[in-house]
C-alpha cells in the first residue's frame, strides 16, 4: 500500500464505483490500489455479536437462574467466512494515516465501518464520505464534500445501541420464555424480538378485531331527480340525526322506507349549488416505506422484493438514489439538477420521453424543502441514463414508479371543480355530489394514485329550480371490519406506529415519526416472522398463525406492545442526533429487560394448553412430565422436558432408556 488514505466501503460493488472515480485501478484480492488512495470493502457486517456462552461457558445451558445476561464489555467476533477480508483490512489500517468511511450513509452503514475501526484499535484520522447515489457525478460531488468523522459518530452510537438492545431483549427474553414454556410442558422455541414481537402483535390484534367484529345494518336511500332539461341528477338522502349512528348512517329501515314512499310522484327544490375549485399538488417522491406500500398494492411485490430491487437500482444500475431513506423531500440545492435528470429519464423508454415532454423543469413543487431533510433525501432517478432492458421485471416496475413520481413534480397541480347540490323534497334533505376534472396535471402520469370515486359530472341546475323524483332505491348495507394486513399495509402500520397510540400520556411524548424498526429493517422483520411460522400469507393478506397467537397471548403486554418499541426507536433517534448517550440508552434497556424477566420468573408463563404441543406427544416413563421430540446424529428421539433433572429418552422406534448423570452422547440440546 503506497497511499496514506484508505476508503472503507460496505460492499465490493460500491468499492469498484468509488475506486473508478478515484483512479484506484490496481486490483488485488482484498483492495484496489491507486496513487493517492486505497479502496477496500466489507461484505456487510464482517463482525457479529458474541453469543452468551462466549462470555461464560455456563450460558450454554439455558436456565432461568442464569438470567439476565448483561455483558460488562461487549464482544464482537469476526464472521468465519469474512476472516481473510477482515485481516486484510486490519493490515491496511495499520499502514494508513487517514480512513474515509465510505459505507452506506445511514446508521447501519456507519456501524459496519466504525465497528471494524474500533476492533482494530485504529487511532488515525477518520473522515466520512456521504453518498446519495453511486453514479460518477454523485460520487465526485461527495468526494468534494467529505465530512469530518466526528459529524457522524453519533450514528455509530445509535447503531451500537440498536444491536445491543436487540441482543439484550432477544437473548434474555427468548431464553426466559422458552424455559418457562418447557417448565410448563410445552415444546417450542419462543422467539422474542424487540421489533418482531410488537409487529406480530399488530397482526394478531387486527385478526381478532376482524373475527370479533359484529356487522351492523344500515340503509342508504338513493334518489334520482330529473331536471327541467330532462337530465338525471343522482342524490342521496341525508337522514336526520335521530335515525343515524355516529357516522351519519341511517340505522332505521322503517324511516328509510317511509321517506321512499313519500317521494313517489313528488318534486324537490334546489336549495343551494356550491362549486369549489380543488387543487392537489403532486404526491411527494418516495421513501422506502411508501415505495413498498405502493409496489405491494399495484405490482404485488413483497416488501423484501422491493428492497432488493431498489438496492439493485441503486448499486447495480446506478439509476436511482439511496433507497433506505425515511425522507420524502428534496433539498432545494438539487432543483438545479432537474434538467439533467429529466434528460436522462427521457432517454430510458418511450413513456419516459413522453412524460418528460410535458414537464416544466422550472416548476418547483412542495417536495423541495430543506426543513424536512433528514440523513437522506427522497428516492429519485439519477442523471445517468438507465439501461432498462437490463433490469428485471421488478426493478423496471420500481424504476418507472420512482421516475414517474419525480417527473410529476414538474407537472401542474391536478385541478377539479367539486360541486355539491342541496335539494329539499317532502321535508327531507338530499345531497348530490360531483367532480369534474379541469386540469389533469400530474395525474396524467401517476398510475399509483387511485381515481376519485366522485368523478361524476352533474347536470347544470340553478337555485330554486324544481326537480321531479324519477326513481328511489334503498340499499341494504352493513358496517365492515378493517381490512386484513397485506405486506404493504403492515409496513405502513410499522412506519406510522405513532398513529396507533391510544394512551394519552404516550401520545404527548411520542413524535409523529415514531415507528417500529427502520426503513432498512422492516422488510426483513416481516420476512423473519413468516419464516418462523408466526405469520402466514394467504393470497395477498397476512394473518397470524396459531403459534403466533399463542406467543402473543403468553407474553405480558409490555413485551409485545408496539408503543413501547416505538418509544425505543424514538430514543435511538435521540442517540443518532446526539441528544441521548449510548450508555444511558443501554441502561434504560437493561432495566426494562430486568423488569420483564422478573415478571416471568415470578409469574411463569400463561401459554394456552395445547398451543405448542407436538402431535402424538409422549409422557416421560420416569417422571411423568411431557417429552419433546428431538434430533440427534443417530436420528430422532423423545427427550424429557425435565432435562437435566431427568434425562430419560425414548427412541422413535419405541425403545426406552434412562440415563442419569452424564448427558447422553447422542442427545443434542436444542435451543
Amino acid at each position: 500500500m503506497a497511499a496514506s488514505t484508505l476508503y472503507l466501503c460496505e460492499k465490493p460493488s460500491q468499492a469498484r464505483d468509488i475506486a473508478r472515480v478515484l483512479g484506484a485501478n490496481q486490483r488485488t484480492q482484498h483492495y484496489l490500489n491507486g496513487t493517492d488512495a486505497v479502496v477496500t470493502w466489507c461484505f456487510g457486517h464482517l463482525l457479529e455479536m458474541a453469543a452468551p456462552d462466549q462470555y461464560d461457558a455456563a450460558y450454554k445451558q439455558w436456565s432461568m437462574a442464569s438470567l439476565p445476561i448483561v455483558p460488562a464489555d461487549w464482544q464482537l467476533n469476526v464472521r468465519t467466512q469474512a476472516k481473510d477480508q477482515y485481516n486484510a483490512i486490519a493490515k491496511l489500517l495499520g499502514q494508513c494515516r487517514r480512513v474515509v468511511v465510505a459505507t452506506d450513509a445511514d446508521r447501519e452503514g456507519e456501524t459496519i465501518g466504525r465497528e471494524i475501526l474500533d476492533r482494530c484499535n485504529y487511532r488515525g484520522e477518520i473522515a466520512r464520505l456521504w453518498l446519495s447515489a453511486l453514479n460518477d457525478a454523485s460520487i465526485r460531488a461527495a468526494l468534494n464534500q467529505i465530512r469530518d468523522g466526528r459529524d457522524t459518530l453519533s450514528l455509530y452510537h445509535a447503531g451500537l445501541g440498536r444491536s445491543r438492545a436487540d441482543w439484550l431483549v432477544g437473548m434474555n427474553l427468548t431464553r426466559a420464555y422458552t424455559v418457562a414454556a418447557r417448565n410448563a410442558g410445552h415444546d417450542q422455541l419462543l422467539s422474542v424480538g424487540r421489533v418482531q414481537t410488537p409487529t406480530l402483535r399488530l397482526v394478531v390484534d387486527r385478526d381478532r378485531t376482524i373475527e370479533n367484529f359484529q356487522p351492523q345494518p344500515y340503509w342508504q336511500l338513493l334518489v334520482t331527480f330529473t331536471t327541467g332539461a330532462g337530465s338525471a341528477l343522482p342524490a342521496q338522502w341525508r337522514a336526520p340525526a335521530n335515525v343515524c349512528d355516529d357516522e351519519g348512517r341511517c340505522i332505521n329501515q322503517q324511516a328509510a322506507r317511509q321517506m321512499a314512499q313519500a317521494l313517489e310522484g313528488a318534486t324537490g327544490t334546489v336549495q343551494n349549488v356550491e362549486t369549489q375549485r380543488e387543487r392537489k399538488a403532486p404526491p411527494l417522491p418516495y421513501d422506502l416505506g411508501t415505495l413498498q406500500q405502493d409496489a405491494n398494492r399495484t405490482a404485488n411485490l413483497s416488501a423484501q422484493q422491493v428492497l432488493d430491487a431498489a438496492q439493485a437500482l441503486y448499486e447495480k444500475h446506478k439509476a436511482t438514489t439511496y433507497p433506505r431513506t425515511d425522507c420524502r423531500y428534496l433539498p432545494t440545492s438539487q432543483h438545479g439538477d432537474a434538467p439533467a435528470i429529466l434528460r436522462a429519464v427521457a432517454a430510458t423508454d418511450d413513456a419516459g420521453q413522453r412524460y418528460v415532454a410535458g414537464a416544466d423543469p422550472s416548476r418547483q413543487s412542495n417536495a423541495w424543502n430543506d426543513n424536512q431533510i433528514t440523513a437522506h433525501h427522497a428516492i429519485i432517478p439519477t442523471a445517468t441514463t438507465a439501461a432498462t432492458d437490463a433490469m428485471s421485471a421488478a426493478e423496471y416496475a420500481l424504476y418507472t414508479m420512482i421516475r414517474n413520481r419525480y417527473i410529476a413534480q414538474f407537472y401542474p397541480d391536478h385541478e377539479a371543480d367539486k360541486t355539491v347540490i342541496a335539494i329539499d323534497a317532502v321535508g327531507g334533505a338530499f345531497r348530490a355530489r360531483g367532480r369534474q376534472v379541469v386540469v389533469d396535471g400530474w395525474r396524467a402520469i401517476e398510475s399509483t394514485v387511485s381515481s376519485d370515486k366522485n368523478d361524476v359530472r352533474l347536470p347544470t341546475v340553478r337555485r330554486g329550480e324544481t326537480l321531479a323524483v324519477a326513481d328511489t332505491t334503498i340499499e341494504d348495507k352493513q358496517t365492515e371490519p378493517p381490512a386484513r394486513y397485506t405486506e404493504g399495509t403492515l409496513i405502513g402500520a410499522m412506519k406510522n406506529a405513532a398513529s396507533l397510540v391510544t394512551d394519552k400520556r404516550l401520545k404527548n411524548i411520542m413524535r409523529d415519526t415514531a415507528g417500529l424498526g427502520t426503513e432498512a429493517t422492516r422488510a426483513g422483520i416481516v420476512e423473519t416472522l413468516q419464516k418462523r411460522g408466526f405469520l402466514v400469507q394467504k393470497k395477498k393478506h397476512l394473518t397470524a398463525s396459531e403459534a403466533g397467537r399463542a406467543l402473543i397471548d403468553a407474553l405480558p403486554d409490555g413485551v409485545s406492545n408496539p408503543e413501547t418499541t416505538a418509544l425505543w426507536e424514538q430514543a435511538l433517534d435521540d442517540v443518532s442526533n446526539g441528544d441521548l448517550s449510548l450508555d444511558d440508552f443501554i441502561a434504560r434497556q437493561t432495566e426494562w429487560v430486568r423488569a420483564a424477566l422478573s415478571q416471568v420468573q415470578s409469574q411463569g408463563l400463561n401459554l394456552p394448553a395445547g398451543a405448542t404441543e407436538q402431535q402424538n406427544a409422549k409422557t416421560c416413563p420416569e417422571c411423568g412430565r411431557p417429552m419433546r421430540k428431538r434430533k440427534s446424529q443417530h436420528g430422532p428421539f423423545w427427550g424429557c422436558s425435565g432435562y437435566p433433572d431427568c434425562t430419560a429418552t425414548i427412541q422413535v422406534k419405541g425403545r426406552s432408556r434412562k440415563k442419569t448423570g452424564k448427558r447422553s452422547s447422542d442427545r443434542k440440546r436444542v435451543h
